[in-house]
């Protein structure tokens, strides 16, 4: 089981969830980073379509592993601008669970190729 931690006096927020505990034995797995590509290997041509593309791959990976968005315990978001954000979480909000497992966002310079504007890789427990 899996269940959202956050303390006592932390700010309750949509987009702030401090820890993920996993209560027992699980599977677990290691999703390594999703960018914002179709299944022909092209980036989406914008952060939006980059973003809905990223967490579709994320999702994909899950479902193989008889999985689900509910499983997520930490998810790692890369962005390659700052002014991205709001775009990333608009486009990416019906993508992953609320409350969100526990996040970490960073911006980044660049990316593993030119023209990535986002990598998501998360761990799952289930």
């Amino acid at each position: 089981m899996i269940e959202m931690v956050t303390p006592q006096g932390f700010p309750n927020l949509p987009y702030l969830s401090p820890g993920a505990l996993v209560t027992a034995p699980q599977r677990t797995l290691y999703i390594s980073g999703q960018v914002g590509v179709d299944a022909t290997g092209q980036p989406g041509q914008d952060i939006a379509e980059q973003a809905r593309l990223a967490t579709a791959n994320v999702n994909a990976v899950l479902a193989a592993a008889g999985m689900g968005p509910g499983n997520l315990v930490k998810v790692n978001i890369y962005l390659t601008d700052e002014s991205h954000i709001p775009a990333f979480m608009e486009a990416a909000a019906g993508a992953l669970t609320s409350p969100p497992p526990a996040t970490t966002l960073l911006i980044v310079k660049a990316l593993a190729a030119p023209g990535l504007l986002v990598e998501i890789e998360a761990v799952a427990a289930g």
